[in-house]
């Protein structure tokens, strides 16, 4: 981390910004490196660190915990415990809290980004979600897309890396695993709890998961046979 045990030159680091119309709510606790820009209007929390050569746009606010390296923030975003390594994010997007953004990620404009997601080489399309819970690699989001809760790009076979296409206005059910090459195509569902195989089409519904099956009086034949035994 460049400079960041120099006191003397971090503090005038953090100046220069202020001077531009930063604002850090406390200056001791902001770690700023050399080739860090940060615009006009920008709020830094306590506890932040950005080095490498970050940029973040105009009237950003960065909360705790946030670490930014080599990465690019747009205008009007709300950052919150992200960690973020050579990432792009657009305008207006708000991520975290506890969202790790690896390299080659992409975030486009109006995006919302839940608790614990981990985004990595995968470009995510202007206005779609991932709210909480998730793991996309290796995969391209178009717009609009909801990623339920706990979806998994399933993009590693143990030997190399696939990429998973998901086109624009697509609803993904909780619970689902993409298994990679798979693509889905605009304007598709897939129902909660199911394993995607195979491409899905346009309008199209993708159930894979079992039936259910309630059997009756399972219970209470089940307590007899441990308490008798």
């Amino acid at each position: 981390m460049n400079g960041y045990m120099d006191m003397d030159k971090r503090l005038e680091r953090i100046e220069r910004l202020q001077r531009a119309g930063v604002t850090f709510l406390d200056a001791s606790t902001a770690y700023i490196g050399d080739e860090v820009s940060v615009g006009e209007g920008s709020v830094v929390y306590p506890n932040v660190y950005i080095d490498g050569k970050t940029v973040i746009g105009r009237n950003t606010v960065l909360h705790f915990g946030c670490v930014l390296t080599d990465t690019r923030v747009g205008d009007d975003c709300v950052l919150r415990y992200v960690t973020a390594n050579a990432a792009t994010i657009g305008d207006r997007v708000t991520i975290g809290p506890y969202v790790n953004l690896r390299p080659a990620s992409v975030i486009g404009d109006d995006c919302r980004i839940g608790d614990f997601v981990e985004v990595k080489n995968s470009t995510v399309g202007a206005m779609s979600k991932l709210p909480h819970l998730s793991y996309v690699g290796d995969s391209d989001i178009g717009e609009r897309v909801n990623v339920g809760c706990g979806t998994v790009f399933v993009n590693y076979d143990g030997h190399h890396k696939h990429r998973c296409t998901v086109g624009d206005d697509v609803f993904i059910g909780c619970n689902t695993n993409l298994v990679a090459p798979v693509t889905l195509e605009d304007n598709t569902y897939t129902a909660a709890g199911s394993t995607i195989t195979r491409d899905v089409g346009s309008g199209e519904l993708a159930v894979a998961r079992s039936r259910q099956v309630n059997i009756a009086g399972w219970v209470e034949r089940h307590r007899k046979r441990c308490t008798s035994s």
